[in-house]
Protein backbone atom coordinates (compact mmCIF):
# COMPACT_ATOMS: atom_id res chain seq x y z
CA UNK A 1 0.00 0.00 0.00
CA UNK A 2 0.89 3.32 -0.45
CA UNK A 3 0.88 4.43 2.90
CA UNK A 4 3.43 1.91 3.80
CA UNK A 5 5.75 2.67 1.34
CA UNK A 6 5.70 5.92 2.71
CA UNK A 7 6.62 4.64 6.14
CA UNK A 8 9.22 2.67 4.74
CA UNK A 9 11.40 5.69 3.38
CA UNK A 10 10.36 8.17 5.61
CA UNK A 11 12.90 9.15 8.40
CA UNK A 12 12.54 12.55 9.37
CA UNK A 13 9.19 14.13 11.41
CA UNK A 14 5.56 13.79 9.83
CA UNK A 15 3.56 16.29 8.06
CA UNK A 16 -0.18 16.09 7.43
CA UNK A 17 -2.02 17.55 4.81
CA UNK A 18 -5.55 16.85 3.37
CA UNK A 19 -5.75 14.92 0.04
CA UNK A 20 -8.89 14.16 -2.17
CA UNK A 21 -8.97 10.23 -2.18
CA UNK A 22 -10.74 7.89 -4.38
CA UNK A 23 -14.44 7.64 -3.36
CA UNK A 24 -15.04 11.31 -3.09
CA UNK A 25 -13.70 11.12 0.99
CA UNK A 26 -11.28 13.43 2.20
CA UNK A 27 -8.74 12.20 4.38
CA UNK A 28 -5.73 13.53 5.89
CA UNK A 29 -2.48 11.15 5.27
CA UNK A 30 0.51 11.63 7.34
CA UNK A 31 3.53 12.51 5.06
CA UNK A 32 7.13 11.66 5.42
CA UNK A 33 10.04 13.91 4.25
CA UNK A 34 13.05 11.77 3.38
CA UNK A 35 16.36 12.03 3.18
CA UNK A 36 16.65 8.49 1.08
CA UNK A 37 15.28 7.17 -2.56
CA UNK A 38 12.00 8.41 -2.04
CA UNK A 39 10.46 11.79 -0.80
CA UNK A 40 6.66 10.93 -1.36
CA UNK A 41 4.69 14.00 -0.72
CA UNK A 42 7.97 15.70 0.53
CA UNK A 43 6.69 18.40 -2.01
CA UNK A 44 2.94 18.19 -1.91
CA UNK A 45 3.06 21.64 0.81
CA UNK A 46 -0.78 22.01 0.31
CA UNK A 47 -2.81 22.52 3.26
CA UNK A 48 -6.08 22.34 1.74
CA UNK A 49 -7.59 20.67 -1.28
CA UNK A 50 -7.98 23.43 -4.07
CA UNK A 51 -9.28 23.60 -7.68
CA UNK A 52 -6.92 21.68 -9.21
CA UNK A 53 -7.74 18.57 -6.63
CA UNK A 54 -10.68 16.77 -6.75
CA UNK A 55 -13.68 17.24 -4.01
CA UNK A 56 -15.75 14.99 -1.86
CA UNK A 57 -18.56 16.04 -4.93
CA UNK A 58 -16.34 15.12 -7.98
CA UNK A 59 -18.22 12.64 -9.86
CA UNK A 60 -15.19 10.97 -11.56
CA UNK A 61 -13.77 10.43 -8.41
CA UNK A 62 -16.82 8.20 -6.83
CA UNK A 63 -15.93 6.06 -9.65
CA UNK A 64 -12.22 5.72 -9.49
CA UNK A 65 -11.56 2.26 -8.14
CA UNK A 66 -8.19 2.23 -8.89
CA UNK A 67 -5.94 0.36 -6.06
CA UNK A 68 -4.91 1.71 -3.65
CA UNK A 69 -7.61 4.13 -3.12
CA UNK A 70 -5.18 5.78 -0.55
CA UNK A 71 -2.97 7.37 -2.95
CA UNK A 72 -4.52 11.25 -3.30
CA UNK A 73 -6.53 12.12 -7.17
CA UNK A 74 -4.24 15.20 -8.58
CA UNK A 75 -5.40 17.44 -11.79
CA UNK A 76 -2.65 17.48 -14.52
CA UNK A 77 -2.96 21.69 -13.37
CA UNK A 78 -1.21 20.80 -10.25
CA UNK A 79 1.32 18.81 -12.22
CA UNK A 80 2.40 21.25 -14.59
CA UNK A 81 3.31 23.67 -11.40
CA UNK A 82 5.91 21.30 -11.21
CA UNK A 83 8.18 21.91 -14.10
CA UNK A 84 12.03 21.69 -14.04
CA UNK A 85 12.11 24.98 -12.80
CA UNK A 86 9.96 24.26 -9.16
CA UNK A 87 12.32 23.02 -7.81
CA UNK A 88 10.22 20.26 -7.07
CA UNK A 89 9.66 18.23 -10.37
CA UNK A 90 7.25 15.94 -10.86
CA UNK A 91 6.37 13.45 -13.79
CA UNK A 92 3.20 11.29 -14.86
CA UNK A 93 3.93 7.99 -16.27
CA UNK A 94 0.45 6.65 -17.53
CA UNK A 95 -1.98 7.23 -15.02
CA UNK A 96 0.64 7.92 -12.20
CA UNK A 97 2.26 10.64 -10.78
CA UNK A 98 5.83 10.81 -8.99
CA UNK A 99 7.78 13.49 -7.46
CA UNK A 100 11.31 12.97 -8.53
CA UNK A 101 12.98 15.49 -6.61
CA UNK A 102 15.68 12.68 -4.79
CA UNK A 103 16.24 11.42 -7.91
CA UNK A 104 17.68 13.65 -10.03
CA UNK A 105 20.87 13.18 -7.95
CA UNK A 106 20.83 9.54 -8.80
CA UNK A 107 19.66 9.55 -12.70
CA UNK A 108 21.82 8.12 -15.03
CA UNK A 109 20.84 10.88 -17.14
CA UNK A 110 21.52 13.95 -14.51
CA UNK A 111 18.71 16.62 -14.66
CA UNK A 112 18.29 15.96 -18.37
CA UNK A 113 15.02 14.51 -17.08
CA UNK A 114 14.05 17.67 -16.19
CA UNK A 115 12.80 18.17 -19.26
CA UNK A 116 9.65 15.98 -19.02
CA UNK A 117 9.23 17.64 -15.41
CA UNK A 118 5.61 18.99 -15.33
CA UNK A 119 4.13 16.47 -17.77
CA UNK A 120 4.40 13.03 -19.00
CA UNK A 121 7.62 11.01 -19.19
CA UNK A 122 6.23 8.66 -21.92
CA UNK A 123 7.13 10.50 -24.51
CA UNK A 124 11.01 11.29 -24.08
CA UNK A 125 11.17 7.38 -23.09
CA UNK A 126 9.70 6.66 -26.68
CA UNK A 127 12.80 8.35 -28.01
CA UNK A 128 15.02 7.25 -25.07
CA UNK A 129 13.86 3.55 -25.33
CA UNK A 130 17.20 1.50 -22.90
CA UNK A 131 14.31 3.33 -20.33
CA UNK A 132 12.19 0.55 -21.24
CA UNK A 133 13.48 -1.93 -18.99
CA UNK A 134 11.43 -2.89 -15.42
CA UNK A 135 14.79 -2.29 -13.68
CA UNK A 136 13.94 1.34 -14.58
CA UNK A 137 10.16 0.92 -13.78
CA UNK A 138 10.48 -0.67 -10.24
CA UNK A 139 13.28 2.83 -9.45
CA UNK A 140 10.55 4.88 -10.80
CA UNK A 141 7.57 3.21 -8.56
CA UNK A 142 9.77 4.27 -5.72
CA UNK A 143 8.53 7.89 -5.98
CA UNK A 144 5.26 7.30 -6.64
CA UNK A 145 2.73 10.03 -4.83
CA UNK A 146 -0.54 9.88 -6.54
CA UNK A 147 -2.96 9.22 -9.27
CA UNK A 148 -3.93 11.37 -12.29
CA UNK A 149 -7.71 12.89 -11.38
CA UNK A 150 -9.87 10.76 -13.59
CA UNK A 151 -11.59 13.33 -15.19
CA UNK A 152 -8.39 13.92 -17.02
CA UNK A 153 -7.93 11.02 -18.06
CA UNK A 154 -9.13 9.97 -21.95
CA UNK A 155 -10.29 6.16 -22.11
CA UNK A 156 -7.85 5.91 -18.81
CA UNK A 157 -5.05 7.31 -19.97
CA UNK A 158 -3.15 11.13 -20.44
CA UNK A 159 -3.80 12.69 -23.39
CA UNK A 160 -0.45 11.96 -25.84
CA UNK A 161 2.62 14.53 -26.14
CA UNK A 162 4.73 14.70 -28.46
CA UNK A 163 8.03 15.87 -28.36
CA UNK A 164 11.32 16.95 -30.73
CA UNK A 165 13.26 13.58 -30.89
CA UNK A 166 17.24 15.12 -29.78
CA UNK A 167 18.22 11.93 -31.79
CA UNK A 168 17.40 13.23 -35.66
CA UNK A 169 20.67 14.99 -36.33
CA UNK A 170 23.12 12.06 -35.30
CA UNK A 171 25.21 10.91 -37.72
CA UNK A 172 24.55 8.33 -39.84
CA UNK A 173 26.07 5.01 -38.91
CA UNK A 174 28.11 1.75 -40.62
CA UNK A 175 25.64 -0.81 -41.32
CA UNK A 176 28.05 -3.22 -40.15
CA UNK A 177 27.74 -1.45 -36.40
CA UNK A 178 26.45 -4.26 -33.64
CA UNK A 179 23.43 -2.02 -32.70
CA UNK A 180 22.36 -2.41 -29.08
CA UNK A 181 20.44 0.60 -28.74
CA UNK A 182 19.45 3.41 -30.95
CA UNK A 183 18.80 6.09 -28.94
CA UNK A 184 21.01 6.78 -28.02
CA UNK A 185 23.50 5.04 -29.97
CA UNK A 186 25.28 2.21 -28.65
CA UNK A 187 27.40 0.23 -30.84
CA UNK A 188 29.94 -2.63 -31.05
CA UNK A 189 32.81 -2.95 -33.55
CA UNK A 190 32.25 -6.12 -35.76
CA UNK A 191 34.81 -8.53 -35.02
CA UNK A 192 36.93 -8.12 -38.15
CA UNK A 193 37.32 -4.26 -37.56
CA UNK A 194 38.85 -5.58 -34.08
CA UNK A 195 41.96 -8.04 -35.50
CA UNK A 196 42.82 -6.80 -39.51
CA UNK A 197 44.27 -3.62 -38.67
CA UNK A 198 46.56 -1.95 -35.72
CA UNK A 199 44.00 0.63 -35.81
CA UNK A 200 40.22 0.40 -35.98
CA UNK A 201 38.42 2.39 -38.85
CA UNK A 202 37.07 5.09 -37.47
CA UNK A 203 33.74 4.42 -38.95
CA UNK A 204 34.32 0.59 -37.53
CA UNK A 205 35.26 2.25 -34.11
CA UNK A 206 32.88 1.34 -31.20
CA UNK A 207 29.80 4.21 -29.89
CA UNK A 208 29.05 4.39 -26.40
CA UNK A 209 26.76 7.18 -26.30
CA UNK A 210 24.64 8.09 -23.21
CA UNK A 211 22.63 10.90 -25.45
CA UNK A 212 22.07 12.47 -28.51
CA UNK A 213 25.31 13.92 -30.37
CA UNK A 214 25.71 17.94 -30.42
CA UNK A 215 25.51 19.53 -33.30
CA UNK A 216 28.72 21.89 -33.84
CA UNK A 217 28.31 24.09 -36.89
CA UNK A 218 31.66 26.31 -36.21
CA UNK A 219 34.03 23.69 -34.51
CA UNK A 220 36.91 26.64 -34.37
CA UNK A 221 34.70 28.86 -32.59
CA UNK A 222 33.74 25.73 -29.89
CA UNK A 223 35.17 26.53 -26.68
CA UNK A 224 36.96 25.01 -23.29
CA UNK A 225 36.35 26.86 -20.15
CA UNK A 226 38.99 25.59 -17.49
CA UNK A 227 37.82 26.74 -13.87
CA UNK A 228 40.12 27.07 -11.30
CA UNK A 229 39.29 26.46 -7.16
CA UNK A 230 39.41 30.23 -6.68
CA UNK A 231 36.41 30.90 -9.28
CA UNK A 232 38.76 32.07 -11.74
CA UNK A 233 38.36 31.11 -15.63
CA UNK A 234 40.04 30.50 -18.74
CA UNK A 235 38.37 30.60 -21.91
CA UNK A 236 39.92 28.90 -25.12
CA UNK A 237 38.63 28.22 -28.73
CA UNK A 238 40.12 24.90 -30.31
CA UNK A 239 41.31 27.01 -32.87
CA UNK A 240 43.61 29.04 -30.01
CA UNK A 241 44.37 25.65 -28.60
CA UNK A 242 45.81 24.21 -31.90
CA UNK A 243 47.82 27.55 -32.26
CA UNK A 244 49.16 28.18 -28.63
CA UNK A 245 50.17 24.47 -27.70
CA UNK A 246 52.18 21.79 -29.10
CA UNK A 247 50.63 19.10 -31.10
CA UNK A 248 51.13 15.30 -29.24
CA UNK A 249 50.18 11.93 -31.08
CA UNK A 250 49.71 8.67 -29.57
CA UNK A 251 48.54 5.34 -30.40
CA UNK A 252 46.03 4.44 -27.34
CA UNK A 253 42.99 1.57 -26.82
CA UNK A 254 39.48 3.02 -25.49
CA UNK A 255 37.08 -0.22 -24.30
CA UNK A 256 33.76 0.14 -22.12
CA UNK A 257 33.93 -0.77 -18.64
CA UNK A 258 31.05 -3.17 -19.70
CA UNK A 259 33.05 -5.09 -22.40
CA UNK A 260 32.24 -8.81 -22.44
CA UNK A 261 29.39 -8.20 -19.50
CA UNK A 262 27.27 -10.47 -22.27
CA UNK A 263 30.17 -13.13 -21.05
CA UNK A 264 29.28 -12.87 -17.36
CA UNK A 265 25.84 -12.79 -17.52
CA UNK A 266 25.76 -15.88 -19.53
CA UNK A 267 28.43 -17.32 -17.36
CA UNK A 268 27.65 -16.25 -13.44
CA UNK A 269 24.57 -14.27 -13.47
CA UNK A 270 22.15 -11.22 -14.38
CA UNK A 271 24.06 -7.82 -15.23
CA UNK A 272 22.81 -4.77 -15.18
CA UNK A 273 24.00 -2.76 -18.16
CA UNK A 274 24.58 -2.71 -22.27
CA UNK A 275 24.94 -6.74 -22.93
CA UNK A 276 28.16 -6.21 -24.79
CA UNK A 277 29.91 -9.36 -26.17
CA UNK A 278 34.05 -8.56 -27.56
CA UNK A 279 33.12 -5.39 -29.52
CA UNK A 280 32.88 -2.74 -26.90
CA UNK A 281 36.87 -2.34 -27.70
CA UNK A 282 38.40 -0.34 -30.48
CA UNK A 283 42.37 1.45 -30.99
CA UNK A 284 43.04 4.64 -32.83
CA UNK A 285 45.81 7.06 -33.22
CA UNK A 286 44.82 10.10 -31.43
CA UNK A 287 46.36 13.53 -31.94
CA UNK A 288 45.39 16.92 -29.46
CA UNK A 289 47.61 19.04 -27.33
CA UNK A 290 48.38 17.87 -23.81
CA UNK A 291 46.10 18.74 -20.70
CA UNK A 292 48.96 19.30 -18.44
CA UNK A 293 50.38 22.30 -21.02
CA UNK A 294 46.76 23.66 -20.72
CA UNK A 295 46.06 23.74 -17.24
CA UNK A 296 49.69 25.36 -16.76
CA UNK A 297 49.11 28.11 -18.64
CA UNK A 298 45.27 28.34 -16.89
CA UNK A 299 47.23 28.67 -13.77
CA UNK A 300 47.46 25.89 -12.07
CA UNK A 301 51.31 25.22 -10.93
CA UNK A 302 52.14 21.88 -12.95
CA UNK A 303 55.90 22.50 -12.88
CA UNK A 304 56.44 23.27 -9.30
CA UNK A 305 53.84 19.78 -8.23
CA UNK A 306 56.07 17.89 -10.62
CA UNK A 307 59.27 18.96 -9.17
CA UNK A 308 57.77 18.87 -5.39
CA UNK A 309 58.81 22.25 -5.15
CA UNK A 310 55.16 22.31 -4.03
CA UNK A 311 52.87 20.03 -2.18
CA UNK A 312 49.70 20.05 -5.08
CA UNK A 313 47.23 22.18 -3.66
CA UNK A 314 44.39 20.45 -1.78
CA UNK A 315 41.87 22.24 -3.42
CA UNK A 316 42.54 21.31 -7.00
CA UNK A 317 42.59 17.01 -6.07
CA UNK A 318 40.59 16.35 -9.40
CA UNK A 319 40.18 17.33 -12.94
CA UNK A 320 36.70 17.55 -13.86
CA UNK A 321 35.21 16.66 -17.53
CA UNK A 322 32.17 18.43 -18.68
CA UNK A 323 30.21 17.92 -22.15
CA UNK A 324 27.80 19.68 -23.92
CA UNK A 325 24.79 17.25 -23.82
CA UNK A 326 25.41 16.96 -19.88
CA UNK A 327 27.58 14.15 -19.05
CA UNK A 328 30.45 14.51 -17.04
CA UNK A 329 33.64 12.41 -14.99
CA UNK A 330 36.97 12.93 -13.53
CA UNK A 331 39.94 11.92 -13.08
CA UNK A 332 43.00 12.60 -10.46
CA UNK A 333 45.29 15.77 -10.79
CA UNK A 334 48.52 13.22 -10.30
CA UNK A 335 46.92 11.66 -13.51
CA UNK A 336 46.29 14.73 -15.82
CA UNK A 337 49.81 16.10 -15.12
CA UNK A 338 51.99 13.43 -15.18
CA UNK A 339 54.60 13.67 -17.62
CA UNK A 340 54.25 10.15 -18.58
CA UNK A 341 50.63 9.96 -18.05
CA UNK A 342 49.93 11.50 -22.46
CA UNK A 343 46.27 12.81 -21.41
CA UNK A 344 45.34 14.81 -24.25
CA UNK A 345 42.61 17.16 -25.61
CA UNK A 346 42.54 15.56 -28.57
CA UNK A 347 40.82 17.20 -31.90
CA UNK A 348 41.90 14.12 -34.70
CA UNK A 349 41.30 10.33 -35.13
CA UNK A 350 43.49 8.42 -37.25
CA UNK A 351 44.36 11.25 -38.81
CA UNK A 352 41.09 13.27 -39.17
CA UNK A 353 39.16 15.20 -37.29
CA UNK A 354 37.12 13.91 -34.45
CA UNK A 355 34.08 11.79 -35.85
CA UNK A 356 30.75 13.47 -34.59
CA UNK A 357 30.16 9.79 -32.68
CA UNK A 358 33.62 10.38 -30.93
CA UNK A 359 33.48 13.79 -29.68
CA UNK A 360 33.86 16.30 -32.26
CA UNK A 361 35.40 18.95 -32.39
CA UNK A 362 37.15 18.32 -29.08
CA UNK A 363 37.22 15.45 -26.31
CA UNK A 364 39.58 14.46 -23.56
CA UNK A 365 41.64 11.53 -23.68
CA UNK A 366 43.28 9.58 -20.84
CA UNK A 367 44.94 6.54 -22.24
CA UNK A 368 45.14 3.36 -20.02
CA UNK A 369 41.65 4.49 -18.20
CA UNK A 370 38.48 2.87 -18.37
CA UNK A 371 36.92 5.07 -21.89
CA UNK A 372 33.95 6.80 -19.49
CA UNK A 373 37.14 9.19 -18.31
CA UNK A 374 37.57 10.19 -22.09
CA UNK A 375 34.87 12.61 -22.15
CA UNK A 376 33.41 13.57 -25.76
CA UNK A 377 32.45 17.06 -26.85
CA UNK A 378 35.01 18.61 -24.08
CA UNK A 379 33.75 22.41 -23.14
CA UNK A 380 34.40 22.78 -19.61
CA UNK A 381 37.18 21.71 -17.37
CA UNK A 382 37.06 22.12 -13.34
CA UNK A 383 39.66 21.94 -10.81
CA UNK A 384 37.84 20.93 -7.60
CA UNK A 385 39.35 19.24 -4.12
CA UNK A 386 36.79 15.82 -4.92
CA UNK A 387 35.63 13.87 -7.58
CA UNK A 388 32.78 14.68 -9.93
CA UNK A 389 29.41 14.74 -8.56
CA UNK A 390 28.22 13.34 -11.90
CA UNK A 391 25.89 10.32 -11.62
CA UNK A 392 28.60 8.43 -13.99
CA UNK A 393 31.47 9.44 -11.79
CA UNK A 394 29.25 8.54 -8.33
CA UNK A 395 27.18 6.17 -9.01
CA UNK A 396 28.24 3.84 -11.92
CA UNK A 397 31.47 2.78 -13.09
CA UNK A 398 31.84 0.95 -10.21
CA UNK A 399 32.28 -2.92 -9.19
CA UNK A 400 31.28 -4.62 -6.38
CA UNK A 401 31.69 -8.13 -4.53
CA UNK A 402 29.73 -11.36 -6.45
CA UNK A 403 27.78 -11.66 -2.80
CA UNK A 404 25.93 -7.55 -3.39
CA UNK A 405 23.32 -9.30 -5.58
CA UNK A 406 19.65 -7.26 -5.34
CA UNK A 407 20.90 -5.50 -1.96
CA UNK A 408 21.34 -1.77 -1.88
CA UNK A 409 24.92 -0.42 -3.16
CA UNK A 410 27.14 1.09 -0.89
CA UNK A 411 28.40 3.52 -4.06
CA UNK A 412 30.56 5.40 -1.91
CA UNK A 413 32.52 2.29 -0.52
CA UNK A 414 33.79 1.60 -3.89
CA UNK A 415 36.21 3.16 -5.64
CA UNK A 416 35.75 4.72 -9.32
CA UNK A 417 37.01 2.50 -11.94
CA UNK A 418 39.97 4.35 -13.41
CA UNK A 419 42.82 2.12 -15.11
CA UNK A 420 42.17 -1.22 -16.64
CA UNK A 421 43.05 -4.39 -16.25
CA UNK A 422 44.07 -6.64 -18.25
CA UNK A 423 41.81 -9.01 -20.73
CA UNK A 424 42.33 -10.96 -23.91
CA UNK A 425 39.40 -11.26 -26.65
CA UNK A 426 39.14 -14.01 -29.89
CA UNK A 427 37.83 -12.11 -33.05
CA UNK A 428 37.98 -15.18 -34.92
CA UNK A 429 38.32 -18.98 -35.11
CA UNK A 430 38.17 -20.82 -38.65
CA UNK A 431 38.36 -24.22 -39.20
CA UNK A 432 40.91 -23.95 -42.64
CA UNK A 433 40.31 -25.86 -45.68
CA UNK A 434 43.60 -27.16 -46.24
CA UNK A 435 43.78 -30.14 -43.52
CA UNK A 436 45.03 -33.49 -44.84
CA UNK A 437 42.04 -35.61 -45.92
CA UNK A 438 43.09 -38.37 -44.21
CA UNK A 439 43.01 -36.50 -40.78
CA UNK A 440 38.97 -36.30 -40.59
CA UNK A 441 38.69 -36.59 -36.68
CA UNK A 442 40.84 -32.98 -36.74
CA UNK A 443 41.54 -30.12 -38.91
CA UNK A 444 44.04 -26.83 -38.89
CA UNK A 445 42.72 -24.16 -37.18
CA UNK A 446 43.25 -20.14 -37.07
CA UNK A 447 42.98 -18.06 -34.18
CA UNK A 448 43.24 -14.10 -33.84
CA UNK A 449 42.10 -11.90 -31.67
CA UNK A 450 43.22 -8.76 -29.28
CA UNK A 451 44.89 -8.38 -25.67
CA UNK A 452 45.20 -4.95 -23.45
CA UNK A 453 46.25 -3.77 -20.35
CA UNK A 454 45.42 -0.61 -18.52
CA UNK A 455 47.91 1.88 -17.32
CA UNK A 456 50.29 2.01 -19.76
CA UNK A 457 51.35 -1.72 -19.02
CA UNK A 458 52.87 -3.80 -22.05
CA UNK A 459 50.97 -7.46 -23.44
CA UNK A 460 54.07 -9.18 -23.13
CA UNK A 461 52.24 -12.87 -22.99
CA UNK A 462 49.26 -14.21 -24.84
CA UNK A 463 48.56 -17.88 -23.84
CA UNK A 464 45.86 -20.12 -25.96
CA UNK A 465 44.60 -23.20 -25.30
CA UNK A 466 42.79 -25.60 -28.29
CA UNK A 467 41.53 -27.87 -25.68
CA UNK A 468 39.61 -26.22 -23.31
CA UNK A 469 42.66 -25.03 -20.69
CA UNK A 470 43.87 -28.78 -20.22
CA UNK A 471 47.00 -27.95 -22.28
CA UNK A 472 48.46 -24.40 -23.31
CA UNK A 473 50.81 -22.79 -26.10
CA UNK A 474 51.94 -19.04 -26.96
CA UNK A 475 50.33 -16.88 -29.65
CA UNK A 476 52.48 -14.55 -31.70
CA UNK A 477 52.21 -11.27 -30.68
CA UNK A 478 52.24 -9.26 -34.13
CA UNK A 479 54.54 -6.46 -34.52
CA UNK A 480 52.90 -3.63 -34.98
CA UNK A 481 55.72 -1.18 -34.68
CA UNK A 482 53.45 2.26 -33.50
CA UNK A 483 52.54 0.66 -29.94
CA UNK A 484 53.67 3.65 -27.79
CA UNK A 485 56.76 2.03 -26.25
CA UNK A 486 58.77 1.83 -29.08
CA UNK A 487 61.70 4.29 -29.82
CA UNK A 488 59.93 5.74 -33.05
CA UNK A 489 56.83 6.91 -31.63
CA UNK A 490 56.11 10.46 -31.25
CA UNK A 491 55.42 11.11 -27.40
CA UNK A 492 58.03 8.78 -26.32
CA UNK A 493 56.62 8.09 -22.63
CA UNK A 494 57.06 4.52 -22.69
CA UNK A 495 54.41 3.40 -21.99
CA UNK A 496 52.18 0.91 -23.99
CA UNK A 497 48.59 2.54 -24.34
CA UNK A 498 47.19 0.25 -27.28
CA UNK A 499 46.33 -3.27 -27.73
CA UNK A 500 48.61 -6.38 -29.17
CA UNK A 501 46.87 -7.69 -31.96
CA UNK A 502 47.84 -11.68 -32.07
CA UNK A 503 47.61 -15.28 -34.16
CA UNK A 504 47.94 -18.48 -33.44
CA UNK A 505 47.82 -21.28 -35.88
CA UNK A 506 46.78 -25.20 -34.82
CA UNK A 507 45.00 -28.18 -35.14
CA UNK A 508 41.71 -29.32 -33.12
CA UNK A 509 39.71 -32.34 -32.49
CA UNK A 510 36.55 -32.29 -33.71
CA UNK A 511 33.62 -33.55 -32.16
CA UNK A 512 30.04 -33.79 -33.44
CA UNK A 513 27.95 -30.58 -31.89
CA UNK A 514 25.27 -31.13 -29.05
CA UNK A 515 22.73 -29.67 -31.74
CA UNK A 516 22.58 -29.07 -35.12
CA UNK A 517 23.09 -25.10 -35.47
CA UNK A 518 25.12 -23.38 -33.14
CA UNK A 519 23.53 -21.21 -30.45
CA UNK A 520 24.69 -17.70 -31.65
CA UNK A 521 23.18 -14.96 -33.48
CA UNK A 522 27.24 -14.71 -34.91
CA UNK A 523 27.72 -17.71 -36.29
CA UNK A 524 25.79 -19.47 -39.10
CA UNK A 525 25.22 -22.74 -41.23
CA UNK A 526 26.98 -22.54 -44.58
CA UNK A 527 24.55 -24.99 -46.23
CA UNK A 528 21.23 -23.95 -45.41
CA UNK A 529 19.90 -27.04 -46.57
CA UNK A 530 21.77 -29.57 -44.37
CA UNK A 531 20.60 -27.34 -40.94
CA UNK A 532 19.51 -31.44 -39.72
CA UNK A 533 22.39 -32.67 -40.55
CA UNK A 534 25.07 -33.44 -37.72
CA UNK A 535 28.25 -31.29 -38.13
CA UNK A 536 31.64 -31.22 -35.81
CA UNK A 537 32.89 -28.88 -33.76
CA UNK A 538 36.15 -28.16 -31.53
CA UNK A 539 36.49 -28.00 -27.79
CA UNK A 540 36.46 -24.88 -26.35
CA UNK A 541 39.64 -22.64 -27.74
CA UNK A 542 41.02 -20.78 -24.73
CA UNK A 543 42.58 -17.17 -24.48
CA UNK A 544 44.41 -15.68 -21.76
CA UNK A 545 46.66 -12.37 -21.63
CA UNK A 546 49.78 -11.60 -19.19
CA UNK A 547 50.92 -8.05 -19.37
CA UNK A 548 54.67 -6.55 -18.08
CA UNK A 549 54.08 -6.72 -14.36
CA UNK A 550 52.72 -10.76 -14.75
CA UNK A 551 49.07 -9.76 -14.17
CA UNK A 552 47.14 -11.71 -15.63
CA UNK A 553 42.90 -12.63 -16.50
CA UNK A 554 40.75 -14.84 -13.80
CA UNK A 555 39.36 -18.10 -15.20
CA UNK A 556 36.17 -17.67 -14.37
CA UNK A 557 33.54 -14.66 -14.69
CA UNK A 558 31.73 -16.42 -11.80
CA UNK A 559 35.17 -15.32 -9.32
CA UNK A 560 34.87 -11.66 -10.27
CA UNK A 561 30.98 -11.69 -10.84
CA UNK A 562 29.14 -7.86 -9.78
CA UNK A 563 25.42 -7.25 -10.73
CA UNK A 564 27.06 -4.14 -12.57
CA UNK A 565 28.44 -6.71 -14.87
CA UNK A 566 31.94 -4.53 -15.33
CA UNK A 567 35.01 -5.33 -15.96
CA UNK A 568 34.15 -8.76 -17.43
CA UNK A 569 37.56 -10.00 -17.65
CA UNK A 570 37.99 -13.67 -17.58
CA UNK A 571 39.43 -16.17 -20.34
CA UNK A 572 37.53 -16.31 -23.44
CA UNK A 573 36.14 -19.30 -24.91
CA UNK A 574 34.70 -20.32 -28.36
CA UNK A 575 34.39 -22.91 -30.28
CA UNK A 576 35.41 -23.55 -34.50
CA UNK A 577 32.70 -25.34 -36.21
CA UNK A 578 31.83 -26.78 -39.35
CA UNK A 579 29.33 -24.32 -40.14
CA UNK A 580 30.26 -21.05 -39.02
CA UNK A 581 30.98 -18.36 -41.87
CA UNK A 582 34.73 -17.29 -42.39
CA UNK A 583 34.97 -14.47 -39.76
CA UNK A 584 32.71 -15.43 -36.76
CA UNK A 585 33.28 -18.29 -34.43
CA UNK A 586 30.77 -19.76 -32.09
CA UNK A 587 31.24 -18.20 -28.84
CA UNK A 588 30.89 -21.00 -26.43
CA UNK A 589 29.30 -18.24 -23.45
CA UNK A 590 26.72 -18.64 -26.52
CA UNK A 591 26.25 -22.37 -26.21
Amino acid sequence: MATSLLSRFGRLAPRTSPFPLAGGAVRTLTLLASGGLVAAGVSFTLSEPDEHLSDNKDSEANNDTREPLSLPRIHLAEVRKHDGNSGEPWITYKDKIYDITDWIAGHPGGDVILQAAGGSVEPYWNIFTIHKSPHVYEILEQYLIGYVHSGDLVNGKIPEESVEDPFSSDPARHADLRTLTAKPRNAESPAYALSDSFQTPNDLFYVRNHFWVPVIEKPDEHSLTIELPDGESVTYSLAQLKDKFRSHTINATLQCSGNRRNHMTKEAGPTNGLQWTTGGISSATWTGVRLADVLADAGYPVASVRSGTIDPPEDAKHVHFSALEAYGASIPMSVAIDPRGDVLLAYEMNGEPIPRDHGYPLRALVPGHVAARSVKWLNKIVLSDEESFSQWQRKDYKSFGPNLVGKKLDWESAPSIQEMPVTSAITSAVLRDDTDADAASSKKVSVKGWAYSGGGKAITRVDVSLDGGATWDQAELLDDDRCNNTKENHNGSGRSWAWKRWEYHGSVSLAPAASTEPSTSLSFSKDKNALDKPFLCSPDIVVKATDENYNTQPQTQSSIYNARGNLATAWHRVRACERCTVKPSVDSNDS
